[in-house]
């Protein structure tokens, strides 16, 4: 870039560096900020500093004077605290539908919004157990068409797969197609779902993204019907186990009060829980899913924890706990 030019955007190029190199604990002194003006080719003088300063003030920067010998100047508020940029960091990293490749790019983004100092501080890893490396770039793209096509009100097509014996990816329904209309994006346990209703089935069906292949927005009007207005994401969050589909029955539960951590967990604190009269144990409330998934959750709890009613919902674990317990005979 020519001096002349720069001269013209001077004050554009002091902000700059107050973003990138100042924070509520960090300033620069007035010659560090002529140094720096002059490395990017800019000619100063203290005057005029003081006069785009202010100027920057009016812009609505809260630019401070550190009470230091000598003097420095620092951008106090920031788009995001430190706090807060450690955070976003922390759940990049931590994030299983992330490769690494791709959790290093966005925390590479993220530490663009801090300043010098504080990039130092968000320099650190957190170890995510077992992270599956299967992620890539196309899982982005995905979720870009998909969101694409509930903006637009658009029917997807796409092939679902699974894993077979030797790991390798077989498309179900013999390949054929699944055509079905978005209702909305989920996140959970790690991994994205497609929520949407599949006119097939007559239902609504979660399908993981990462499992989805093929992707093609059709452009044929979404259906609308009862099912797709009676759903709500809320609730489905609440009741669901990974995600897996079936019946909504209202639980009632006896647990251990040594367990009830477990349950507030899962359930979150407003969940309606009833204690005994000595106080060892709880009587829990809840709508679930009835699904394998929601009995491998019981099981953890072993017995501390035991399905009063509904009769079915009991009997149906009971009979899950015999046959698991049939393999091992």
């Amino acid at each position: 870039m020519a001096s002349g030019s720069a001269q013209k955007l001077k004050v554009l190029h002091l902000m700059d560096i107050l973003k990138t190199e100042t924070d509520p604990s960090h300033g620069l002194t007035m010659p560090q900020l002529i140094e720096r003006l002059a490395a990017r080719g800019v000619d100063a003088e203290r005057k005029g500093i003081y006069r785009d300063i202010e100027t920057l003030r009016e812009f609505g920067l809260d630019i401070r004077q550190l009470k230091r010998q000598p003097v420095q100047y620092a951008l106090a508020e920031r788009d995001f605290e430190l706090s807060q940029l450690t955070l976003l960091v922390d759940a990049v990293q931590s994030s299983r539908f992330l490769s690494d490749g791709a959790s290093s790019a966005l925390v590479k983004s993220v530490r663009q919004l801090a300043s010098a100092e504080e990039r130092k501080a968000l320099n650190k890893q957190v170890h995510v157990h077992g992270r599956p490396k299967r992620q890539d770039r196309s899982d982005f793209v995905a979720v870009d068409q998909l969101q694409d096509a509930i903006a637009c009100k658009s029917k997807v097509s796409f092939r679902y797969y699974k894993y077979g014996a030797g790991k390798e990816r077989v498309a179900r329904k013999g390949g054929a197609a699944h055509v079905v209309t978005p209702v909305n994006l989920t996140y959970s346990d790690g991994n994205y779902y497609l929520v949407a209703y599949s006119a097939a089935d007559g239902e609504i069906r979660n399908y993981r993204v990462d499992r989805m292949g093929q992707i093609a927005v059709t452009g044929e009007p979404v259906d609308r019907n009862e099912v797709i207005a009676r759903y709500d994401p809320d609730e489905a969050a609440r009741t669901a186990f990974g995600m897996y589909d079936g019946e909504r029955v209202v639980a009632t539960i006896e647990v251990d009060a040594d367990l009830m951590n477990v349950v507030v967990d899962r359930f979150g604190r407003d969940v309606a829980a009833v204690p005994s009269e000595d106080g060892r144990t709880a009587t829990v409330t809840v709508p679930v899913r009835e699904s394998p998934v929601f009995y491998g959750w019981l099981a953890t709890l072993g017995d501390g924890a035991e399905v009063v009613r509904p009769k079915a919902l009991r009997d149906g674990y009971a009979d899950w706990l015999r046959e698991t317990l049939g393999r091992y005979k």
